[in-house]
């Protein structure tokens, strides 16, 4: 097990810093930034193995800790993202505002998820905060279009065309017996043979999300949707004093790489949901360029009957994410 130096927080194997604090992680699975190439395809603001950078907005010193590939401006709150061109400014940063400020609202929000049904009724009541924090997590918000084409089985005609063949069997044997007195089996002929087999394609547009801590990915939310049309421009002024701004381990490449797996099986399952038998399914999908967006984010730590369960709270909706062992 791993924990964060500064805040204790118990961090998964390889972390390259706390998702809580931010500190760096001694030893952590980050990879150190790699050599800026000779001849850059894009401006740059530095070499990949800057020490130091001066933020493109206000000049206000960027000091990029080992293993940080996203960085916000303490100063303005410009970003920026290393690349295999070296350090580049992110052209568009948004965030979500927080509007759930006070931590007993926000437990509320816990409250509901944990009391859901009847069995787990008097769960929230049961158990014990053992910590909680509020973070500006950042996501990559990656644009993309997905075409999906399978192959499935019209059951219910192949199915139709065995019934009817079967009904028809059945009313000429009956006309023979009644024609013969007695009772006659008659062999059922089918007809032409048809072909079960359909082919269809279903497109979708999707802005999905990707968290970009990766000590965070066991967190990264699969069916919950943020209020994405209720984003602005990143405002530092919206950062209440006190809270912790995350950097992000994760660029933009990666980000883009885990975004077309999870829109891959988004459409799969549109797929299998349409239909119950698919096969041979193919999709295609294609991302542009990716925003950076900060989220306000409640984590909580309940412990009960020594269990320990984390909960994420979307502090700008309200509303409890997936609830984590």
């Amino acid at each position: 097990m791993v924990f964060c130096p500064k805040c204790g927080s118990q961090l998964p194997d390889g972390a390259a810093f706390c998702y809580k604090c931010g500190t760096a992680i001694p030893g952590g699975g980050g990879s150190a930034p790699a050599a800026a190439p000779a001849a850059p395809s894009a401006p740059s603001l530095g070499a990949a193995g800057a020490q130091a950078l001066k933020c493109p907005q206000c000049g206000g010193p960027i000091k990029p800790m080992f293993g940080e590939m996203v960085i916000s401006c303490d100063y303005c709150g410009s970003s920026v993202t290393l690349g295999g061109a070296g350090w580049k400014e992110i052209s568009k940063h948004t965030m979500l505002s927080l509007k759930v400020v006070d931590q007993a609202q926000a437990l509320q929000a816990v409250r509901g998820a944990m009391d859901a049904g009847l069995m787990h009724r008097h769960d929230f009541e049961e158990s014990k905060v053992a910590d909680a924090k509020l973070s500006f997590v950042p996501f990559w918000v990656v644009p993309a279009s997905a075409s999906t084409t399978y192959q499935y089985q019209a059951v219910a005609t192949s199915v139709g065309v065995t019934v009817g063949t079967m009904a028809a069997g059945a009313l000429l044997g009956s006309a023979l017996s009644r024609g013969r007195g007695g009772t006659s089996v008659v062999p059922i002929f089918g007809g032409p043979v048809v072909n079960p087999n359909r082919e269809e394609t279903i497109s979708g547009q999707f802005e999905y999300p990707v968290v970009a801590v990766k000590s965070m990915t066991a967190y990264q939310p699969k069916n919950y949707a943020f209020a994405l049309g209720e984003r602005t421009f990143f405002d530092r002024k919206g950062i209440p004093d006190g809270s912790v701004v995350l950097n992000g381990d994760l660029g933009e490449d990666a980000a883009k790489n885990a975004a077309r797996a999870w829109v891959q099986q988004l459409q799969s399952e549109a797929a299998h949901k349409k239909h119950s038998v698919v096969s041979k399914l193919q999709t295609n999908v294609d991302v542009t360029e990716a925003e950076l967006l900060h989220v306000p984010i409640w984590s909580f730590f309940l412990e009960r009957k020594g269990a320990r369960t984390m909960f994420l709270v979307d502090a700008h909706a309200g509303r409890a994410m997936q609830t984590f062992q």
